[in-house]
Formats: structure tokens, sequence, C-alpha cells
């Protein structure tokens, strides 16, 4: 799989959110921005990315995936802590 498949994939499942995908093709780390998580603990969260891609992961075209999810909130915290602009 792709990184751009499977941005669009989390992007069409999760209105209004930002994503980051970052890979080598079967494993790959990905950031969700959304507050569509607001209320939610981190394996809801987790659970709404996941729903998102289907059946890929796991399988041939997806292996492996690490999933990091943040509010908007959140996100702009944790963009000041680790000086990201």
């Amino acid at each position: 799989m792709r990184v751009e498949e499977i941005k669009d994939k989390i992007e069409q499942g999760i209105s209004g959110c930002e994503v980051f995908v970052d890979g080598d093709g079967r494993h790959f780390q990905v950031i969700v921005v959304s507050d569509a998580f607001s209320g939610k603990n981190m394996v809801q969260q987790h659970q709404l990315v996941y729903q998102t891609l289907g059946d890929k992961v796991g399988g041939d075209e997806l292996h492996a995936l690490s999933i990091s999810t943040y509010t908007n909130e959140e996100w702009q915290r944790q963009k000041k802590i680790q000086g990201i602009k």
C-alpha cells in the first residue's frame, strides 16, 4: 500500500481530519488529528482509524501500523512541545 492511499482512506473515513503518514511500503506510522476523538479513550480512537482502513491492516498490503491520535487542541500542545510549526 502507498502512503497516499492510507492518507486518502483515513481522510475519507474521518471527516475534517488532518493526517500524516510515513512508511516503507509495509510498515507505516500515522498521526491523525480530529475532534472526532474528543471524549474517546485511546482504544476507541484507534478503532476509528482502523475502521477507515478495513481489512487492509495485518495483510500483505499493510503489515504493521503505528497510530498516534490527537484532538485539535492536543495536537496544538504537542506541536509546541516538539517545536513543530
